[in-house]
């Protein structure tokens, strides 16, 4: 089974117990991370695509460290005018563990035996005091 999952703008493709280097997360050392922003899922064959993301689907990891990867140099120069610059930069990431990947079918059936159990008289009554 695997997933793959929207994370800070950035598309990963995530099975269970993958560790990934993300951009920099806003969480501690060992806490739980859910990733709702679930773009396609493959469970056995049996493949799911969002549009763009799939309802009730959840991605959950584990924070394992925060860390600086390595330097990227940027060189500036213009020719014949003696300009030159060399900066350079360290992004930030944070390393996660996958723990688990959850389709979400038995909260979608709950939802739709719920919509079911509505009149769709009632619903539009609703609609109507709604707009007044």
């Amino acid at each position: 089974m695997y997933a793959i999952v929207e994370i800070s703008g950035k598309q990963f493709k995530v099975s269970e117990s993958n560790l990934l280097k993300v951009p920099v997360q806003n969480a501690e050392a060992n806490e739980i991370l859910q990733f709702k922003n679930v773009m396609l899922l493959d469970n056995e064959g049996k493949i799911s695509i969002g549009t763009p993301f799939i309802k009730n689907a959840l991605v959950t990891a584990t924070v394992v460290e925060h860390g600086r990867d390595r330097k990227v140099i940027v060189f500036k120069k213009k020719r014949r005018k003696d300009y030159k610059v060399k900066r350079g930069h360290r992004q930030g990431f944070t390393k996660i563990r996958i723990e688990s990947i959850s389709s979400g079918k038995v909260k979608a059936s709950e939802e739709t035996a719920a919509a079911a159990k509505k009149s769709p008289a009632a619903a539009e009554d609703g609609k109507k005091t709604e707009k007044e």
